[in-house]
């Protein structure tokens, strides 16, 4: 991990306001003073801000989960139902779902320990993509529609955000959204005359759900985190 991002993680400051630390002599690391940002750390050796150790940063645990229909997205349920937490046995840690899935809707959701990650993933200003594939009544769907759900409609709470749309085959369409409101999918689709059958969600982010099979759960790679917090540190940008 590159210095002045082990700093930001280990929370002394933000990661540009680390990077003029370490350029302005600050730190060391091992006992020898670094100027260079971007050196690289492994958390072994000593580092240290005017001569205070700086602690290595916890490492935070995200998960992918495939849910199925039926389980529900909290971490316990009062009706006794599954829920996506409980997918997750063996964490070793407390986990809280990023964001909600509807229980009869199936795909990717996030488990995470590090809430700082799931308020930049969930919040509106941080316009982090979400993509849904979405089987509706009444295919196709001609073309007025999609022009619709793409500029945006109005809701009962109000206009939703331009969204990505598009019609894979007859009645099955793809669609990308910035923004994350109740059942928005559903509403927006029926708005067009088009309610949806059943749908699932097939990336989040950078993340996409490949081919996790329904029902499993896999822990991701510290890449693939850092691909995450990259997308949340970079709003209204396309996401690939």
């Amino acid at each position: 991990m590159r210095l002045a991002k082990f700093l930001a993680h280990a929370g002394v400051a933000s990661r540009r306001a680390a990077e003029e630390i370490v350029r302005d002599g600050r730190v060391t690391v091992a006992r020898e003073v670094v100027v260079d940002p971007a050196r690289d750390v492994d958390g072994d050796e000593p580092v240290a801000v005017d001569g205070r150790t700086v602690r290595p940063p916890e490492e935070r645990a995200v998960w992918a989960v495939h849910k199925p229909a039926g389980v529900v997205s909290t971490a316990r349920d009062t009706h006794g139902r599954p829920t996506v937490v409980g997918m997750v046995r063996k964490a070793g840690t407390r986990l809280y779902p990023v964001g909600r899935l509807d229980a009869d809707t199936t795909g990717l959701i996030l488990l995470t320990d590090d809430g700082d990650l799931a308020n930049q993933l969930t919040h509106p200003k941080f316009e982090v993509t979400k993509t849904y594939l979405a089987e509706v009544d009444n295919g196709p769907v001609r073309e007025p529609a999609l022009r619709a759900l793409r500029a945006g409609v109005v809701l009962d709470d109000g206009r939703t955000a331009p969204a990505g749309v598009r019609q894979l085959r007859s009645g099955v369409l793809e669609l990308t959204l910035r923004e994350g409101r109740k059942r928005q999918v559903k509403r927006m689709c029926e708005h067009v005359g088009h309610p949806v059958r059943k749908l699932s969600r097939v990336a989040f982010g950078p993340l996409r759900l490949g081919d996790l099979a329904e029902g499993a759960v896999r822990r991701l790679s510290p890449a693939e985190v850092q691909r995450l917090r990259d997308a949340a540190a970079r709003p209204g940008r396309e996401q690939d």
